[in-house]
């Protein structure tokens, strides 16, 4: 099924909620509306919304929310946060409602290192925790190890300064990476340890197809 325009399905996505209460743990931000257009729109040109899409660390739906406004017919978003499959699911309710329900996104709560998925041929989309937080480090190369699981093919945003560690991992599984790029990423002010109104990260988005 065809999804919407870059632009329309950015001006869509601004309409999802952000975390009322985000958890500082497990990092929960906002993907900007603008980067989850980019990365599934490039995902429809590649044709990689034709398999089964699945959002790994979910959080407010954002990913698997586009995929599906971008065309993908049968979409799964996996979160350990309870509270955070209730945000995506209201999300979904909101932004999907003018487009009907014939594609509803199946939801699970779920360690993303522990999955339920079966699959090897899936199209993986995550926005995982940069690893700011202690505990968190080295938390992007848990989901790169999920999608290799389950994946042909993955798109993950990253802190900058990963390409390096990105390229070496999916060389060692057997992937490639055909696409990097830059993307900003601005976060509001949410947390006690922020000092500044809004900040802007430089963060990296990776394609890589899966052995």
């Amino acid at each position: 099924m065809a999804g919407l325009a870059r632009r329309t399905l950015a001006r869509r996505l601004e309409s999802v909620a952000d975390f009322s209460d985000p958890n500082a743990d497990l990092e929960q931000y906002l993907t900007p509306a603008e980067l989850a257009a980019h990365l599934c729109h490039l995902a429809g040109l590649q044709d990689d919304l034709e398999r089964r899409v699945i959002d790994l660390g979910t959080g407010t739906g954002m990913l698997a929310i586009a995929a599906s406004l971008a065309g993908a017919g049968r979409v799964a978003g996996i979160d350990v946060d309870p509270a955070a499959l209730a945000l995506a699911r209201r999300n979904e309710g909101e932004v999907l409602s003018e487009r009907g329900r014939g594609r509803a996104i199946e939801w699970l709560r779920g360690d993303v290192t522990r999955h339920p998925f079966s699959t090897t041929d899936a199209t993986v989309l995550s926005n995982p925790p940069f690893g700011a937080q202690r505990g968190n480090r080295h938390a992007d190369r848990e989901f790169l190890e999920t999608a290799r699981e389950i994946a042909s093919v993955s798109y993950t945003i990253h802190n900058e300064g990963s390409q390096e560690f990105v390229e070496s991992f999916a060389a060692d599984a057997g992937g490639d990476v055909t696409h990097a790029f830059r993307a900003e990423f601005p976060i509001a002010k949410r947390f006690e340890f922020h000092t500044e109104a809004q900040a802007t990260l430089e963060a990296e988005v990776f394609r890589i197809e899966w052995e």
